[in-house]
């Protein structure tokens, strides 16, 4: 994007803002900096643009302790605002208030700046047989996002390969002969519960744009799912405008 056009829409809109969603431990701090290409925590700040303390992100709050008001933004890439939703998976009344109260406000909000662009969904796959919780079907199924786009993010997907030797133990072979057969079943047993999640989600009367796995540090396909789920050209062009370091996905979409 030519420089002038994207400091018109930065200008205009402010800066990328997502709701990342998603339980204690699901790996969403990771993911985070993966996107934004660091290794630093990011800064918090309240809804008055005052720093705050990076407790809420180095310390496992209890549940219902978090801020979703609180703004986290890495240095190595200003152009995100995240906030983070921790502690719903219990899915008490009180939590999915809050939820749905802050999806509400920024919806209606006629500042372009403070409304919700996005929204990421972080399942961890440390739980095959179970991925999907309580407090998963109860946001799919009660909070409606209106046109923000919500795209489920399987993480921890090297949980996988674990169960993969696992089962190739059972079956009588070596730690050697699973460790070197693993990556293939690991392959299998992913796409097993991805297709498990999906149709289970797909069910759900508010249900999830898109389902993907991330099973490297290549963030480029959630990038992409998420600006194609946009339906506004000026926010598409925005959260690309954003991958300062990301030249394939600056030419692909400049070249559409």
């Amino acid at each position: 994007m030519d420089p002038t056009v994207a400091r018109k829409h930065f200008d205009r809109i402010g800066r990328f803002r997502i709701l990342v969603i998603g339980r204690s431990n699901a790996g969403k701090t990771t993911l985070l900096q993966r996107i934004c290409k660091t290794t630093e925590l990011p800064e918090v700040f309240n809804s008055k643009g005052e720093k705050g303390s990076l407790e809420a992100i180095t310390n496992c709050p209890q549940r219902g302790e978090h801020n979703i008001e609180d703004e986290l933004i890495f240095r190595s890439n200003t152009g995100f605002i995240f906030h983070d939703s921790r502690g719903f998976e219990a899915g008490s009344e009180k939590e999915i208030k809050l939820m749905k109260n802050f999806l509400t406000d920024r919806a209606a909000t006629r500042k372009l700046g403070k409304r919700i662009h996005a929204i990421w969904y972080c399942i961890p796959l440390t739980d095959s047989e179970r991925p999907i919780v309580a407090g998963e079907e109860l946001f799919f199924n009660e909070c409606n996002t209106g046109n923000v786009p919500v795209i489920v993010v399987l993480t921890k997907a090297d949980a996988m390969e674990l169960e993969a030797i696992g089962q190739l133990r059972d079956r009588g072979l070596t730690m050697k002969e699973a460790r070197s057969q693993a990556g293939e079943l690991a392959k299998q047993l992913l796409t097993e519960v991805k297709i498990r999640i999906e149709d289970q989600l797909t069910g759900c009367k508010h249900h999830p744009n898109d389902c993907m796995n991330k099973v490297n540090a290549d963030c480029d396909p959630l990038l992409r799912c998420t600006t194609n789920a946009l339906n506004d050209m000026e926010l598409q062009q925005l959260v690309i405008s954003t991958q300062q370091v990301n030249f394939n996905l600056n030419i692909e979409y400049a070249v559409k």
